[in-house]
């Protein structure tokens, strides 16, 4: 039986003290996104490798993946498990806790087997406390708001998460010295205090609003009602055709996400460009975000993701033909100061877009679904989002490896952002979404 409780009125452009809870949540674990998934640690377990010997790229890609393949997996049961009344602040409590507890551990090991573990751990421990976060959107405000409050919390993430501490934390590392690794432990536990301690205003003040009851037991009731929505997904064509959209158009967000320094590096770009070019896409990200809440509101979620996508599909022209330009003129200082001006301009245009459209799919999505079962609906959701990250990558080495040349392996990426673009367009003409 499905149950709600009153939410509070909403009415009000100002943010009430539940949704402001919520939004601090993005504040407080970007941080671990910034510093121990893209930058920092990546770094100092790499010194760590180097010195024992070992493959760093080799053991990172597998804790990656595992602890990616982990989550994905148990995201749909875990989401089933939270609808029941009472368990999603204690499951998201749980991996807060994994996530951040494993994360501190790393600061108090050198060896590269435990900070591995500890990776693999905390990953799991961010990933799951993200699915509950996510799923929370529909307690903590209404349909109307949802756009608002969900871009409110991206634009808050790159501030509290992807700037503050990531300046911090190169400041750290400039004054001690990027070979002192007690500098690099000290950004770990910076990074553990801060998740840890902005986490505080979310558990206080947001509850589980929307829920079902169990009738036929825990067990029964989890599994029953993770296989209905399973049907329900794919017989409701306006759920699964967005799904399906975001399938693709996320996977080419996440693989230029990951991709753009090695990429950069390859065509011989110098780190320290490459690093202010990611900061600027941080602080870029920040006013866009808020606007493409604002738009959204104005234009409607929908055609905000068609425009994004198109940026997206723009960028990854400009990036073959940064590439393209090089390979052409691999002797021209020219080629390269030219290639470096596109590499900072692709920058700025993934941060005028990162954030929206990562944010204008999750409070989307959540219009879609039935309030009371958010969690397993966004387990669904999850999954799409985790095992879409296997073929942009993919795309990217097949295409490179075939042609001979990285910018072949860029502009494979149009084709998942056409074909996000394309599912989009037809679902909304037909009326699906």
């Amino acid at each position: 039986m499905a149950k709600t409780a009153s939410p509070a009125k909403t009415g009000s452009q100002k943010f009430t003290k539940t949704e402001k809870s919520w939004i601090m949540y993005d504040w407080a674990n970007s941080v671990y996104a910034t510093n121990i998934l893209a930058v920092i640690f990546p770094i100092y377990f790499g010194n760590i490798c180097q010195q024992s010997g070992a493959d760093n790229l080799v053991l990172w890609s597998y804790g990656t993946s595992i602890s990616t393949f982990i989550v994905a997996i148990l995201a749909p049961v875990l989401g089933a498990l939270a609808d029941h009344k009472g368990h999603k602040m204690r499951l998201f409590s749980t991996f807060l806790a994994i996530g951040v507890v494993f994360t501190l551990t790393s600061a108090f090991f050198s060896e590269y087997r435990m900070l591995l573990v500890g990776y693999v751990l905390s990953h799991i421990g961010f990933s799951g406390s993200c699915l509950f976060y996510d799923s929370f959107l529909t307690d903590v405000t209404t349909a109307e708001r949802m756009d608002r409050v969900s871009s409110w919390g991206y634009a808050m993430g790159y501030i509290g998460g992807s700037t503050i501490p990531f300046i911090l934390s190169i400041v750290i590392l400039v004054v001690m010295g990027m070979d002192n690794l007690l500098a690099f432990k000290l950004v770990i536990v910076l990074t553990s205090l801060w998740w840890a301690m902005f986490s505080i205003p979310f558990l206080r003040n947001v509850r589980q609003v929307h829920y079902i009851e169990a009738r036929k037991g825990l067990v029964r009731s989890t599994l029953s009602n993770l296989a209905s929505t399973a049907r329900e997904i794919v017989s409701q064509k306006h759920i699964f055709l967005f799904i399906l959209a975001y399938f693709f158009y996320i996977d080419g967000v996440g693989t230029i996400i990951s991709v753009s320094t090695s990429y950069g590096s390859k065509l011989g770009l110098d780190n320290i460009s490459m690093i202010l070019a990611l900061l600027m896409t941080q602080i870029v990200a920040v006013p866009f975000s808020i606007l493409f809440g604002r738009l959204a509101e104005k234009f409607g979620g929908l055609r905000l993701l068609r425009v994004a996508v198109g940026i997206y599909f723009f960028i990854t022209l400009v990036g073959f033909y940064m590439g393209f330009n090089i390979e052409s003129n691999p002797n021209d200082p020219g080629a390269l100061t030219l290639s470096l001006v596109l590499f900072w301009c692709m920058a700025f245009l993934v941060g005028t877009v990162q954030g929206g459209i990562q944010a204008i799919s999750r409070s989307h999505f959540g219009k879609l679904i039935p309030a009371e079962r958010s969690n397993e609906y966004f387990g669904f959701f999850d999954i799409f989002g985790k095992f879409a990250a296997v073929i942009g990558p993919l795309l990217v080495a097949l295409f490179t490896q075939l042609t001979g040349r990285d910018s072949i392996g860029v502009i494979s990426l149009a084709i998942l952002f056409l074909a996000g673009f394309v599912l989009l367009a037809v679902g909304q003409r037909k009326g699906a979404l």
